[in-house]
């Protein structure tokens, strides 16, 4: 008998704790809560240095003279400079990233004596002082923000939310490949290898960005599977001929949208129903939308869609911040989720 194949395209990423790694610092959300967190630390410093309230927009101007030049000029060469920091150890990462802070100080600060002379800016060793604890305190937070929104107990149910499929998935698959082993053993197999390779992604770690041909694929396993259990009554409608393969995403987003799709959708209705699934590029970023048809009133599970959601929201936020979003609506019978995310490209084999 021929054994289950191994497939190798499904394999996962080295385990990384939450936390060991630098921000984005391409991401505009990154970019733009970095600026925040400066100028509020500004701010404050404004409100400890001055002694009455409408001094402070004068410090805050003071302040922002050397501030501004330094956060700008530190941005634009961590954009430049970041496929590198992105592969070094994390505190090889932020000591390297502070190094930068403290050259653009300087830069600015000896562009400051150049231009307006020597008593126009502060002593270079206060201003160091100043920049580095501003960008310890910008990587604490963002290292801080990463664990909370995947501390050890929240990541075990992430963990579980991913790889959610529910037992009676599993004694349906069964059941489907036992009544069809005799009458069409080749296609039994392939059910088979199906079901190996999807249970051998969803209990493994997936934390980060796979290809989204390879997420693709493993929908397309799963939905052999169900339409293996509801024959007919399960359609596909595939609108992905534009979809680029080497496109990043989170690995597990589509499947658990399928699973509802087809668990809060198309089983409850007597004649099933019609999943669709469209991907498209637009302006560096990937849009995917799936709709499936929902009556309200025939359906007892709708938490559990919030809860795939959720979940799926979170790890979007994770990944890339204020870049991704997620929405989904009922009307017209339908219900449907948007998700768009920038396009990143990954190595192509």
């Amino acid at each position: 008998m021929t054994s289950i194949k191994q497939n190798p395209s499904f394999a996962v990423s080295v385990f990384r704790e939450p936390g060991q790694h630098l921000p984005d610092l391409r991401n505009l959300g990154v970019c733009l809560r970095i600026l925040l967190a400066a100028n509020l630390m500004a701010l404050i410093a404004a409100l400890l240095l001055t002694s009455e309230p409408r001094q402070i927009p004068q410090k805050m101007l003071e302040l922002s003279v050397i501030l501004q030049p330094v956060l700008l000029l530190s941005l634009l060469i961590f954009y430049l400079f970041y496929p590198f920091l992105r592969k070094l150890p994390y505190y090889a990462g932020a000591a390297t990233t502070v190094a930068i802070t403290l050259a653009a100080t300087w830069a600015v600060q000896q562009s400051g004596i150049y231009l307006f002379g020597a008593d126009a800016t502060a002593p270079l060793l206060r201003l160091w002082l100043i920049a580095a604890i501003m960008s310890l305190l910008v990587l604490a937070y963002f290292n801080l923000r990463e664990r909370a929104l995947s501390p050890a107990i929240n990541e075990a149910r992430m963990q579980a939310l991913q790889a959610r499929i529910r037992p009676h998935f599993l004694f349906n698959c069964i059941n489907a490949v036992l009544s069809i082993v005799r009458s069409d053993p080749r296609r039994a197999e392939t059910a088979l290898e199906d079901m190996a390779d999807l249970f051998r992604v969803l209990m493994a770690d997936n934390r980060e960005l796979v290809p989204l041909a390879q997420e693709l694929a493993l929908c397309r396993q799963y939905l052999a599977l169900e339409k293996l259990r509801l024959e007919e009554r399960l359609q596909i409608d595939w609108q992905i001929e534009q979809v680029p393969p080497d496109a990043l995403m989170p690995p597990l987003v589509l499947q658990p949208l399928l699973e509802n799709a087809v668990y809060h959708g198309v089983e409850p209705m007597p004649e099933g129903g019609t999943v669709n699934i469209h991907i498209e590029v637009k302006n560096k970023e990937i849009h995917i939308r799936l709709s499936n048809p929902y009556l309200p009133q025939k359906n007892q599970h709708h938490n559990g869609n919030k809860m795939a959601l959720n979940n799926i929201r979170e790890r979007l936020m994770l990944h890339f911040d204020a870049e991704a979003s997620l929405g989904s609506h009922c009307g017209n019978g339908l219900y449907q989720v948007e998700i768009v995310i920038p396009y990143h490209r990954g190595a192509t084999r």
